[in-house]
């Protein structure tokens, strides 16, 4: 079991905005003058990471929906600063519209195409988002007989997928906030180092407490990181938390019991919309890679129409071993 190769789950969205960010429009154009910078920037980042960490399985997850409608119903400020419009949506009543740069929104059904070309699993889930797909892949990962499961490597930028970190059944998360040259590996002892907390799921709560404001969650005034991590690790999760407030329990300061005891709406809600789901409806598809294109003349269409040959080339070659 120990010699088994990794299952890559590549948080999509968050690899092609760092791309979008990190190669200047100027490098990457199309013949017609179209930007192709954030196509590019995640195909060189599969590329090396196929070379660098020779996984035989890969998914990249998608948001097919960035900004649930269960989580916003649980907390409306939820990714509430991010929204660029509300539209029609094809059921009825409205869906948010992100809030993406002008030159970026057009490469991304590029970047479906190609992966697509590739041969490259790319899943989603009507009604959740990538986070939620890559959590579903990890519970279908972890309940594999052990003989047959494979380590899983999470790549994304997002620190919520800390959640997902299990020394047991060897889920780690490589985070991009170095670059994609020098990921940092997020497992168990880093959990412990950087935020004093024992576990994914003590790292969830935590989050839950101490909130996010790139994510519109308001945390519990007043609590901060070190204070969260310290509270879990007394009472060992959220939920004993909760119950330590409820009681009145006096390892909690009155100005803790206080700001706990008001901030119960959100905390009543708040685990809903910081766990990622573990049952999102992925469909089951063949994840590895493929040895050769899947669509070849497709490939050669889509390099010619966007100048994307060099960087096709590294991930054909990569993906030849």
């Amino acid at each position: 079991m120990t010699d088994r190769r990794p299952l890559l789950l590549l948080d999509t969205a968050s690899l092609y905005f760092r791309a979008y960010f990190g190669v200047p429009e100027s490098v990457g154009r199309a013949p017609d003058g179209s930007p192709t910078n954030a196509v590019r920037g995640l195909l060189d980042m599969i590329a090396r990471l196929v070379v660098d960490r020779r996984p035989t399985r890969l998914v990249a997850c998608w948001d097919d929906d960035w900004r649930p409608e269960f989580r916003v119903e649980a907390i409306s400020s939820y990714k509430a600063h991010r929204v660029a419009a509300q539209v029609p949506a094809p059921g009825g009543g409205t869906t948010s519209v992100e809030e993406v740069p002008d030159t970026l929104a057009p490469q991304v059904p590029v970047i479906a195409e190609v992966l697509a070309a590739l041969g490259i699993a790319r899943l989603g889930a009507p009604g959740f988002e990538a986070d939620d797909v890559i959590g579903t892949l990890v519970a279908r990962e972890r309940a594999r007989p052990a003989d047959e499961r494979d380590p899983v490597d999470v790549v994304t930028g997002d620190r919520d997928l800390f959640q997902l970190v299990d020394d047991e059944t060897r889920v780690r998360v490589l985070y991009t906030v170095k670059g994609i040259k020098d990921l940092e590996v997020v497992d168990l002892a880093r959990l412990r180092e950087r935020y004093d907390v024992d576990s994914g799921a003590a790292y969830a709560d935590m989050a839950a407490l101490r909130g996010d404001p790139s994510d519109g969650l308001p945390g519990v005034p007043g609590i901060g990181e070190k204070t969260a991590a310290a509270l879990v690790r007394r009472y060992g999760s959220l939920d004993g938390v909760l119950a330590a407030r409820d009681a009145g329990d006096r390892g909690l300061t009155a100005t803790q019991l206080r700001r706990l005891t008001e901030a119960a709406d959100y905390l009543a809600v708040a685990p809903r919309v910081v766990r990622v789901a573990h049952d999102a409806p992925v469909p089951d598809v063949d994840d590895h890679l493929p040895p050769t294109p899947a669509d070849p003349d497709a490939l050669v269409a889509l390099a010619e129409r966007w100048g994307i040959a060099s960087s096709i080339t590294r991930v054909v070659t990569a993906l030849a071993g």
